[in-house]
């Protein structure tokens, strides 16, 4: 499993990529392998200003539906359009074509709160 070292984890299995105040976020490798086949993300609150751990959307698999949480206060800029009619791109592409939202940080410092790789890769036992 691929788990770029650039990016910071959460326990509900986000990734999250900073760049200046706006962070994109999306789901690991590991949480859509476990999902299975993505066929609907339902994303519905763009221009809504989130705590961290808030349900931002959900992602539907085969298997279940999931609940989608930011991993760091902030505002939903945008979500991933692409998504709308090509849900399996979170399972080809997680960490790439496959994100979900972009934010405007409300809070730095959260940062420094979520894992590196190595730490999400020990909570997941890879």
């Amino acid at each position: 499993m691929n788990f770029p070292e650039n990016l910071r984890y959460t326990k509900e299995h986000e990734w999250v990529a900073v760049e200046g105040d706006v962070a994109t976020v999306g789901i690991t490798e590991f949480a859509q392998g476990e999902l299975g086949d993505i066929v609907f993300v339902d994303i519905n609150t763009i221009g809504k200003e989130l705590s961290a751990e808030a349900v931002f959307g959900t992602v539907e698999a085969v298997k279940t539906v999931s609940d989608l949480f930011l991993p760091m206060s902030g505002t939903i800029l945008e979500k991933n359009s692409s998504l709308d009619n090509q849900p399996e791109l979170v399972n080809q592409d997680p960490y790439g074509d496959g994100w979900m939202v972009k934010i405007r940080i409300t809070d730095p410092g959260q940062l420094n709160g979520l894992m590196d790789a190595t730490a999400y890769k020990a909570l997941i036992g890879a």
